[in-house]
């Protein structure tokens, strides 16, 4: 779930060809805060609080899974998200540099399962967090870094790309339209898609409505993660 935010997805030896964040188009970055919200909102956010329902399909057919999810993010490195189906209670926690996955049964609360999270995965957690918080500004405050890769057409609309890059394997690459600084497809480095639809407008800022992660499967068939937030 952790990168699936837009900002999704489910996150030194990192050889790219890409232009460093001096070189990154600061036209491109200005329009994509406007486009959700005024610099002075935008830095005001300490919290997010998310609301929906999430369900898994194949694209193809009804979905498979469904649960209801509530996703909080709080500065400056924390993180919580809570999946409740009728089988389980899932919660993915991050405070700071430790992190854990709690399973539980809703129906028999004396049952369950706490796993700590390794290194890779609390990397991946404060990026995302990060990502979430920052509204495409400072990631050199974390070490990370933005890379302009150009133009591009994405669903048939002109983008610029720029990488957000923090560190092996933790890219989210994001593609906003030229026009209006819009986000029209972030990429991960692990091959998933996330496309944001509708929006929802709270403290002045705009939010998507829904979600729409696509992970492609070993079998050559399709993982279609949705949200729709509430």
């Amino acid at each position: 779930m952790m990168t699936f935010f837009r900002r999704v997805s489910f996150f030194t030896g990192f050889v790219s060809l890409g232009l460093s964040l001096a070189h990154a188009d600061p036209a491109t970055l200005a329009k994509a805060r406007a486009y959700v919200g005024p610099d002075a909102a935008l830095d005001a956010v300490q919290a997010l609080r998310f609301k929906g329902e999430l369900s898994v399909s194949d694209g193809q057919t009804e979905p498979t899974a469904s649960a209801q999810l509530e996703i909080l993010f709080q500065k400056p490195d924390r993180q919580r998200i809570t999946a409740t189906s009728e089988a389980r209670t899932e919660t993915t926690a991050l405070d700071g540099y430790d992190a854990w996955q709690r399973v539980s049964d809703p129906a028999d609360p004396a049952r369950w399962q706490v796993t700590l999270l390794g290194p890779d995965q609390i990397k991946r957690l404060r990026a995302n967090t990060f990502e979430n918080l920052a509204f495409y500004r400072d990631i050199e405050r974390v070490g990370g870094r933005i890379e302009d890769k150009g133009p591009a057409t994405v669903d048939g609309v002109a983008c610029r790309k720029l990488a957000f890059v923090h560190g092996p394997g933790i890219v989210f690459t994001r593609s906003f339209e030229v026009g209006t600084g819009r986000l029209v497809l972030t990429e991960t480095d692990s091959g998933t898609a996330i496309r944001e639809q509708g929006e929802i407008r709270a403290g002045g800022l705009r939010f998507p409505q829904k979600i729409i992660t696509t992970n492609a499967l070993p079998d050559g068939s399709q993982r279609v993660i949705t949200v729709q937030f509430s």
